[in-house]
């Protein structure tokens, strides 16, 4: 497989959330806003970029028997430097009094560690293919997991509050309330499923 359609892989063609529906709890939980799905989603990209590249690096060492052990520390090492990260970079209040980022992410940032997008890969590339290879897979799946939550929490944050990345574009009464709860996660990620099908068949 060349390195271009390695990493374009998964960016389309067997992008995380809109064709393979891997890692539902983050993208329906955390995309109330583009800013939030933008932040999941580069978290999510470096974990799946340097776990590719270790757990490629340590494959062939590692007994089959404490496989998926092995592979869930490395992956938890990547979680918690996320987490500290952002705890210290992206952990202060908006302009207006706003949850900081870290916050609105809250719990969603350790549960990277199961999330079955990189184990996944992990399982399914890194530990067949080399180190470079496996960065290139690491960063496409995320860029594409990026991508669908940053486009999937525009399209909710500009129905249900008339902005997009904080920007007012439409006056308040226009907004759409189901849009940023619960059920209108489902509906808009329903409806962009349906839309990345169909261009995937012309």
């Amino acid at each position: 497989m060349s390195h271009w359609k390695t990493f374009s892989n998964g960016i389309l063609k067997e992008n995380p959330a809109f064709v393979l529906v891997l890692g539902m709890c983050p993208t329906l939980a955390t995309t109330t806003s583009a800013i939030n799905g933008l932040g999941m989603g580069l978290a999510t990209t470096f974990v799946l970029m340097l776990s590719n590249v270790a757990i490629s690096l340590v494959a062939g060492f590692v007994p089959d028997k404490v496989r998926i052990p092995a592979y869930i520390v490395i992956i938890a090492s990547f979680v918690t430097i996320v987490d500290m990260l952002m705890s210290a970079y992206v952990n202060s209040p908006g302009p207006n009094g706003e949850q900081s980022l870290y916050d609105q992410l809250g719990i969603f940032i350790p549960l990277i560690v199961v999330n079955c997008i990189v184990l996944g890969r992990a399982e399914a590339f890194a530990a067949k293919n080399n180190a470079f290879m496996s960065f290139l897979d690491g960063a496409g799946m995320g860029l594409g997991f990026t991508g669908a939550l940053t486009l999937l929490g525009a399209i909710r944050e500009f129905l249900g509050n008339g902005s997009v990345f904080g920007l007012q574009l439409l006056p308040s009464t226009t907004n759409i309330l189901i849009f940023v709860l619960a059920p209108g996660a489902f509906i808009v990620l329903g409806f962009l499923i349906a839309l990345v099908n169909r261009i995937k068949k012309v």
